[in-house]
């Protein structure tokens, strides 16, 4: 498995390498007016980098796909009048070739792309001897294999300058979200590759402009390198995703109440906490581990008794009594039903062993 070891930085000369890095601007690029005034609202607060759909992968036909390749062009007077880098998605190899041609200087591979070993292969295949930063959406599904598998293929490409962007997953929980955190996946990549530069993309997160704040704040606190918002001018009218979308002066002000904690304080009190917590962890391994032992002698039970492994009545009853029990400790329903159906199925698993040997 390829390591990702020597990757450069994503930073482009005259960005501060300071948190978080903005890279904000419309879902897509509507009309040369759209962008223009839009990119340089944004210029007008700081941002550095602009970014805009000019291909548009959708979910249904006959919805607006973007404007093509003839959005290029105002991406170049973008750079020329405000002197702001610019990227846009990619997701094919005539993508990457229009978008070198007209001098796009950052890239990033979306969500359905990065899902697709054949579409992120072919990205990767044409940007052989390509020196920009290349961003990776996560896939829509919640696979950091697949994440990082599609990080490799650029990586294996010659690509060095590489970030991942953190735009949530799809998922059929009812939930605030569009697309739900899943935190743990992102963090999972961050302590594989705590030298890969990760931001956040809280728009297509949340789905609603309302979140963006939060939500940001929420990858700050985890650590990410940066964030890229879905900013226009006038989002109400917006062709596209026009919910998610906020003004330049919004966005303005969420980068301005964001809290930025230093990571580097002395963390002398810290680690005594973290001893009590590895000392609590050592005594939960050994209670799981007695409650799997009486698992397996309930296993065997049943086999004597040509009993079948699942009990749902009682399964049940465990989820109802401990959520309660856990609730009352301030615990949220949904960790304590995740521990405890992982508790089950590892359960279940020992007993299927013992009845099938």
């Amino acid at each position: 498995m390829n390591s990702l070891e020597n990757i450069e930085s994503i930073l482009l000369p005259g960005v501060p390498d300071k948190k978080p890095i903005i890279i904000a601007g419309p879902c897509s690029a509507e009309t040369e007016e759209q962008v223009l005034i839009t990119a340089k609202e944004l210029a007008n607060i700081g941002v550095k980098i602009f970014r805009a759909g000019i291909w548009k992968p959708r979910t249904r036909p006959g919805t607006f796909e973007g404007v093509g390749s003839k959005g290029l062009k105002w991406l170049q007077r973008v750079k020329k009048e405000t002197d702001m880098y610019v990227a846009t998605e990619v997701a094919n190899s005539k993508h990457v070739a229009e978008a070198i041609k007209y001098g796009v200087d950052v890239l990033w591979v979306g969500a359905r792309t990065s899902a697709n070993p054949f579409a992120v292969q072919e990205i990767a295949d044409s940007l052989k001897g390509v020196d920009i930063p290349v961003f990776v959406k996560n896939p829509v599904n919640p696979d950091i294999e697949l994440w990082i598998g599609a990080l490799e293929r650029l990586y294996n490409a010659g690509i060095r300058k590489l970030g991942a962007i953190h735009r949530g997953f799809s998922s059929s929980d009812n939930n605030i979200y569009r697309n739900a955190p899943m935190w743990h996946i992102a963090i999972e990549l961050r302590r594989r590759y705590p030298y890969l530069p990760i931001f956040c993309d809280p728009s297509h997160m949340g789905g609603s402009r309302e979140l963006i704040a939060p939500i940001s704040q929420q990858a700050m606190d985890i650590g990410f390198y940066g964030l890229m918002i879905e900013s226009h001018y006038n989002p109400d009218k917006a062709w596209s995703d026009a919910k998610q979308q906020i003004k330049p002066e919004v966005l303005d002000y969420i980068k301005d109440m964001l809290v930025i904690r230093d990571n580097y304080q002395s963390t002398e009190n810290l680690n005594q906490l973290r001893k009590q917590i590895d000392n609590t962890d050592d005594e939960l391994v050994e209670l799981i581990t007695k409650r799997m032992r009486i698992s397996k002698e309930i296993g065997t039970y049943k086999k004597t008794h040509d009993m079948q492994v699942l009990q749902t009545s009682r399964y049940s009853d465990i989820l109802n009594r401990r959520i309660t029990q856990a609730e009352k400790f301030g615990i949220s329903e949904v960790c304590m039903k995740k521990i405890l159906e992982a508790i089950h199925e590892e359960s279940v698993r020992l007993q299927i062993e013992i009845i099938n040997k």
